[in-house]
């Protein structure tokens, strides 16, 4: 995995301006923190920070293949899970390597197929290549968006990144976010391709971009498909099973320590336990890592997101497996650490934060990278087979909204809820996402012959697999790649996704529960205990200490002059701020959260706020 940055101009000498280069390149120093490398021509540069996992020693970038017509220069970030095949396919077409790195084959790929190597790739990459042949920047996006790609179009080129501070240490990229960059921080909706910063975009999941004299082109390679479902309900498990060995099998290569993220729920001890399978037939243990509070089993409240605590899950799913184990345990001044939040919006570039979900993520990430550098997670698992419990919220569902925001303002967690009210106001953030909202709608795919009810699932399945993964993802791998972690994901192979897309709800929840696809199909390897457990999601510490801290912060942010106070109702701030940490009600924390992740952003990125 690694951070990748460039520029190209079709009016100017690139090759004078490596410095500006450079400085986009460093910016990517917490994804690749092994080698850099920079490539210059006239036109195109291209900068790389590698994160070594494959081939430590071959696979260097920017990789070059100088052909009669000019060069084909690759800076890529990722990896193709199928490379081994792909490297036999191009062998017997000829082509010779030199590496036994998946870049090299990606880059051979692309000598070969050109932009149709989009389509034969399996993995998760963002990578960009100069093709001197004929001037032209082909930017690749993998088809979930797991791996971040963003475009600054200037008007002779256009600037490109893993991250949008690749792309503002350039001085032709102005930090500017408008109103509509602000309605994407605050909404909650994720609206495809927005980047918060006026005119830069990401690269869309399933897309190539190509940019040349003749200005920017998109070309969507992959998206979801209806397609009726044929198959019975043993032989869908059965298949379910199938995908995710292979699946698996492939996610564990790699050429340094790897590990798995085990929380003790569904989704993290199915991958732990087929990892753990497989690494055994190789004579190896499973090395997982869990995240806990101090005192959070013992003390521990249910509420209306979490029934019980990870712990003894996690314990049963360790000794079932017999992983080699680390609990990484977190107290709530660590939590609640300026500089820990700081280090996590720097990550995130944007304060669209999950609070204390975010900073334990990081730290819990950091004391990972001490023993590994790949780790396998459990994540999108509720996208691709119904988890959450608002999938089965018959109001929820009836809901002319996206379902996550329907159940956070039914359930009072607003972390918005402290915006100035001329803020609101012209923000009209209600306007804002229910326009995307029916954006969204607009493009689900119909199956002829779905009933209402069927197809009002389908809905709500491609409204997550569309908008709301991908702010876990992002999430995800910001906070991982911060600290040069390789974070994979197996749920998101495409294959299973398309698969497990096209299955009926009603094969979705057969045994009467949440995901029942995959608990059917993983239920050999589980403890009972895991198996028969109900849908709890990333822990949260319920510390009430954590929150008082949060409160001393705000009311010292509301003693100076950050230009966040101009952002809020500050009345409001000061009494909740004030507020018996007991009678803070659910999600009033997250809104002083949101208050201090912004805080923390005007200080760090200082945008120029636009809203009129």
């Amino acid at each position: 995995m690694c951070g990748i940055a460039g520029w190209v101009s079709f009016e100017r000498d690139l090759t004078t301006e490596r410095p500006a280069l450079d400085a986009m390149t460093e910016t990517m120093l917490c994804r690749g923190p092994d080698a850099s490398g920079v490539w210059l021509s006239r036109h195109a540069g291209l900068g790389h920070r590698r994160l070594s996992i494959i081939d430590l020693e071959g696979g260097r970038q920017p990789m070059v293949v100088d052909t009669p017509a000019g060069p084909v220069a690759l800076t890529y970030s990722g990896e193709a899970y199928n490379f081994t095949e792909l490297r036999s396919e191009l062998r017997s077409r000829g082509h010779e390597f030199r590496t036994d790195s998946d870049t090299e084959v990606v880059l051979r790929g692309y000598l070969e197929w050109g932009e149709g190597l989009a389509e034969r790739l399996n993995g998760m990459y963002a990578f960009a290549i100069w093709d001197g042949r004929e001037e032209k920047l082909v930017l690749m996006r993998d088809r979930m968006g797991i791996k971040p790609l963003y475009h600054y179009p200037t008007p002779d080129g256009v600037l490109f990144g893993s991250e949008p501070k690749a792309i503002l240490a350039n001085p032709l990229a102005e930090p500017v976010v408008d109103a509509d960059g602000l309605r994407e921080l605050f909404s909650f909706s994720k609206t495809p391709g927005h980047a918060i910063y006026a005119g830069m975009r990401e690269v869309l999941p399933g897309t190539v971009v190509t940019v040349d004299r003749n200005g920017l082109r998109e070309r969507v390679y992959w998206r979801l498909e209806a397609i009726e479902h044929r198959d019975d309900v043993p032989t869908t498990v059965a298949r379910v099973r199938e995908l995710l060995d292979d699946i698996v099998r492939r996610q564990l290569v790699a050429d340094v320590p790897r590990c798995v993220l085990l929380s003790g729920g569904l989704d993290s001890s199915a991958i732990t336990a087929l990892a753990g399978r497989q690494l055994a037939e190789q004579g190896e243990k499973v090395r997982s890592f869990a995240v806990d509070f101090v005192g959070q089993t013992e003390n521990f409240r249910p509420d209306e997101l979490r029934g019980t605590p990870d712990a003894p899950f996690v314990r049963d799913v360790a000794q079932h497996v017999g992983s080699d184990h680390r609990d990484i345990v977190l107290d709530h001044s660590t939590l609640a650490d300026p500089e820990v939040r700081r280090a996590t919006v720097a990550a995130r570039d944007f304060p669209i934060g999950f609070g204390d979900i975010d900073y334990s993520l990081l730290l819990l990430f950091r004391a990972i990278r001490e023993h590994s550098t790949v780790a396998l997670s459990g994540e999108s698992a509720d996208e691709v087979f119904g988890g959450y419990k608002w999938f089965h919220d018959p109001a929820v569902q009836k809901a002319e909204m996206f379902p996550w925001i329907a159940t956070a303002l039914s359930s009072q967690l607003r972390p918005n809820a402290l915006l100035s009210p001329e803020l609101t106001a012209t923000l009209d953030l209600g306007t804002y996402v229910r326009d995307r909202y029916a954006e969204a709608l607009a493009e689900v795919p119909v199956l002829d012959g779905e009933d209402e009810h069927e197809r009002r699932m389908r809905e709500i399945c491609y409204l997550h697999l569309t908008r709301f993964v991908r702010m876990l993802l992002d999430r995800k791998d910001r906070m991982s790649m911060a600290v040069g972690l390789e974070v994979r994901v197996p749920f998101c192979d495409h294959r299973l996704v398309q698969y497990v897309f096209n299955t009926p709800w009603s094969m979705k929840t057969f045994d009467g529960r949440e995901k029942s696809l995959l608990r059917a199909a993983a239920q050999d390897v589980l403890p009972r205990s895991v198996v028969e457990r109900v849908k709890s999601p990333y822990p949260s510490t319920q510390d009430v200490q954590y929150l008082v801290d949060l409160q001393h912060q705000v009311q010292d942010l509301l003693a100076g002059d950050s230009p966040a106070l101009d952002l809020v109702d500050r009345e409001a701030v000061l009494e909740l701020a004030r507020r018996d940490p007991e009678k803070v009600v659910a999600g009033e924390r997250s809104r002083l959260e949101r208050l201090l992740d912004v805080a923390t952003w005007l200080e760090i990125r200082r945008p120029v706020l636009k809203l009129s």
